[in-house]
């Protein structure tokens, strides 16, 4: 039987538990508790970023004192072997990294004329059975990966409730390179492309294949080996080998009918736990994933579009509906196949042995929402590290369209101050700047809360207060009332009442700046601006997303300035009410900064989006280095002269007499310290930045107002682990002999030796495949004693398995940790007799 990702993971999993208690987080600092309680803010005192894209050399930069973290994961055996075993070295496990195939959809011609064969959906859905996904887990990347089909991360609880379905896809594109030839040879020649002497030839030219190969990890040898493939199916095939910055300036900001590539070696690092992917199709395969051009050329299948979007936007009465149209959309995904997935990683996150900082069960260091809040020196309060990272600055940073690149998010977080925050643990989130929240669903919406910090009820209906803003009238420069757009009254799926911290307005920006409303209300008017074509700020490539954003928003209400509460109405749901609070609740940016990046889109000098800076011919926007921060300070210098802020019929509503005059004054002061417009509100600042060289400096932000242990209560994740018993050889009876006592299998569940609490978990489900790799029977456990679980196989299912060898396979869902935990067991059903004649 071919091994299913399923069944894959329960080796890998197997390793996260195994490994993780090389380097426990969250162990008591030995430091001066005093000075520990007294401090505010960042446990360190400045954090500096420096280029490294050689996973070879962290062991010796961290040996050595050079360098205290490595950022990017770590998934080469060679490597991951040799930081483990230094005892200079600590490490962290993580499972939220995927590499795939991204293929180029435009065509079927390019704009030169050449033809591109992945225009055509049934070519790519061939690739899915061209690649053999083991081979690339075990050789290319040394075993520290499992195979993966599906756009569903095979370490989420998703792909564990839909088993059945993922398993089932799985085996209809398994490794088959003789029906991908022929699906291929039949749509070329579709295409009228003729096949001569084992080469594909399109208008009297041999079809070129641009392969655009990541150069700084096992994507290299991805590459090659795909392009091997591709040269073996008849094409001639150009291997362009670059670097994260290199062909981020090709396969994202392109057009891609421009034809300068087919396909990229791409890789997505899941930043936290995904508790719900149901999102994952529109952003994959959707001009609603992300405004660039490549996401604009997305062109699915109407039914796919239509069924992607409703998930996007939680359109279902009933958990049995989700389920359905999530397994409907992943054979569609499938069908479509703008990505081939290739494998799930398991990454090693590598630090200094002093060093303790919180890690992602799924997005490692980098995708860590509280890396910022928990890195400390184990024996010491303050002090200077330095961060390895590859691809500094790959990106252009801004706060509307700027980079989406992991290493550049991670060092923005560090500089930013969410309102609620996700558990690196379960995805669940937990309030930062939140004091409470309450949740109103109704009737036949199915919402679960699990954190006691928010309330959940129902409600027949939902209406939507007359004053609440739904809509914004550019012409004007104001919001439009429900009142005023609706002669009926507008109801609601979803109402989310969000009260900040009384203190929130105390809080400060990093240039000295006190938060005020207006934070919270321009970021809204820009959502709506940039989808007005009448607005010199109408993007194209963020009209799929407003829209997306349109159909379910149904009302924004400020109930309170002081203190400031909120209320948003969607018929948007999501299964956890801390996300739906996290999702709806409206975070603060800097109005001032906005306003620069603003006043220079206007005037045409620059573009918040790379696809709005490609269409213009201008820069995409930059606060922190490059073109862009020379002709920023300009339009800081203009507005400084009158004071100027945008939208004032709206802001004026919002802002002190004296703010923009003071605003523009600490922004201009900061420049001139800092070289620099990002300006931030979380327990670091951005100190300086060093293109030409390949750094930035983080400082410690004085002014941030949380004790700095306030996030160091977190320890190490609770994977459950697993041991699966039970008979090696079990009689394969039929008939009425079938009847009587069933094959029993025990499961025990523990953590750290000790039994795990039923109580927190979720969910024990069981998988019996037989020796084709057909699903026989699904099911769940029952629970003998704490940490004991029992699963009876009834006689007439093991006589339907006929003569051979069957796999059972088992899923523990924990409500500790979002991670499922994955066991295996092999048995032989025999014929009649057949274990009195075994010796």
């Amino acid at each position: 039987m071919n091994a299913a990702p399923w069944l894959a993971s329960v080796s890998l999993v197997a390793s996260v538990v195994a490994l993780a208690s090389t380097s426990p987080l969250g162990a008591t600092p030995a430091v001066d508790q005093d000075a520990l309680s007294e401090r505010r803010g960042a446990l360190v005192d400045q954090v500096v970023f420096t280029g490294e894209d050689e996973p070879g050399r962290v062991t010796g930069l961290i040996e050595t004192g050079a360098q205290q973290v490595f950022t990017q994961g770590i998934s080469s055996p060679a490597v991951y072997r040799r930081l483990r075993d230094s005892p200079a070295i600590a490490h962290d496990l993580s499972y939220g990294t995927s590499s795939e195939l991204t293929l180029n959809p435009a065509g079927p011609e390019f704009a030169d004329g050449t033809l591109n064969p992945f225009h055509v959906p049934a070519i790519r859905e061939a690739l899915n059975r061209l690649v053999d996904r083991d081979y690339i887990a075990q050789e290319l990347y040394g075993g520290l990966a499992v195979p993966r089909f599906l756009p569903l991360s095979t370490a989420f609880p998703d792909y564990a409730r839909l088993a059945d379905v993922a398993r089932e896809l799985e085996l209809r594109y398994a490794h088959d390179p003789q029906a991908a030839r022929e699906v291929i040879q039949r749509e070329m020649e579709t295409l009228g492309a003729q096949l001569r002497g084992g080469q594909w030839h399109y208008a009297g030219e041999p079809v070129r294949l641009i392969v655009l190969i990541r150069t700084e990890d096992e994507r290299r040898l991805v590459g090659d080996y795909v392009a091997n493939l591709l040269e073996a199916q008849g094409f001639a095939v150009e291997r362009r080998y670059r670097t994260a910055e290199e062909a981020s300036r090709i396969w994202i900001a392109t057009d891609p009918q421009a034809g300068q590539w087919h396909l990229y070696t791409g890789s997505w690092i899941t930043i936290e736990i995904q508790r719900d992917q149901a999102e994952a199709f529109s952003f994959y395969y959707t001009p609603r994933g992300r405004a660039e051009p490549l996401w604009q050329a997305y062109d699915p299948a109407p039914a796919f579009d239509e069924l992607a979007d409703r998930l996007l936007r939680r359109d279902y009465r009933s958990w049995e509906e989700r389920q359905a149209m999530m397994a409907r959309a992943l054979e569609l995904a499938m069908q479509d196949s703008a990505r081939i997935w290739l494998v799930d990683q398991l990454n090693a996150s590598a630090r200094a042995s002093n060093v303790e900082v919180a890690v992602d069960l799924a997005g490692g260091l980098s995708g860590s929402a509280l890396w910022p809040y928990t890195l400390r020196y184990t024996d010491r309060v303050g002090g200077r590290m330095v961060f390895g990272t590859p691809g500094l600055l790959t990106e252009p940073w801004n706060l509307v369209a700027g980079s989406n690149w992991i290493f550049d998010r991670m060092i923005m977080r560090a500089t930013q101050d969410p309102v609620a925050l996700p558990d690196p643990f379960t995805g669940l989130y937990r309030p930062q700047r939140i004091a409470e929240a309450e949740v109103t669903v109704q009737e036949d919406v199915t919402v679960e809360r699990t954190l006691d910090w928010l309330s959940v009820s129902t409600a027949e209906r939902i209406e939507v207060p007359e004053a609440a803003w739904i809509d914004w009238d550019g012409e004007a420069d104001r919001f439009v009332t429900v009142g005023e757009q609706h002669d009926e009254p507008v109801t609601a799926r979803t109402q989310v009442r969000i009260r900040y911290d009384e203190a929130i307005f105390e809080q400060r920006w990093h240039d000295g700046s006190p938060l005020s409303l207006a934070d919270f209300v321009l970021p809204l008017i820009l959502d709506f601006e940039r989808a007005d074509e009448a607005s010199p700020l109408y993007d194209v490539a963020h009209l799929p997303t407003f829209e997306a954003f349109q159909r379910h928003f149904r009302g924004w209400h400020i109930v309170s300035r002081d203190p400031l509460v909120v209320e948003v109405y969607s018929d948007q749901v999501f299964p956890d009410a801390e996300t739906l609070v996290a999702r709806r609740a409206p975070a603060p940016q800097p109005w001032h900064v906005l306003a620069l990046g603003i006043f220079a889109e206007r005037h045409g000098e620059l573009a918040f989006s790379s696809n709005k800076a490609d269409r213009l011919q201008v820069d995409w926007m930059s606060l922190v280095a490059g073109p862009s921060v020379p002709i920023l300070k300009r339009r800081l210098e203009r507005v400084r002269e009158r004071d100027a802020a945008p939208y004032r019929e709206v802001l004026d509503g919002f802002l002190e007499s004296h703010e923009p005059a003071a605003r523009y004054r600490s922004l201009a002061e900061w420049h001139a310290r800092r070289g620099h417009f990002w300006v931030g509100n979380g327990p670091f600042q951005l100190d300086s930045v060093h293109p030409v060289e390949g750094s930035l400096v983080l400082e410690r932000f004085a002014g941030f107002p949380d004790p700095a242990d306030k996030w160091l209560g977190f320890s190490r994740p609770a994977i459950p682990e697993l041991t699966l018993d039970g008979p090696l050889l079990v009689e394969a009876v039929s008939g009425e002999a079938a009847d009587g006592r069933a094959a029993g299998f025990q499961l025990t569940v523990t953590f750290e030796g000790k039994p795990y609490p039923p109580e927190d978990i979720e969910r024990v489900q069981f998988l019996l495949f037989d020796g084709r790799g057909a699903l026989v029977e699904r099911g769940e456990a029952e629970l003998d004693a704490e940490g004991h679980w029992r699963i009876e196989i009834p006689r007439p299912v093991l006589a339907s398995l006929g003569v051979g060898a069957n796999s059972l396979e088992v899923a523990v869902i924990s409500r500790r940790v979002a991670l499922p935990a994955f066991a295996s067991h092999v048995f032989a059903t025999v014929p009649p007799g057949g274990l009195e004649a075994s010796p």
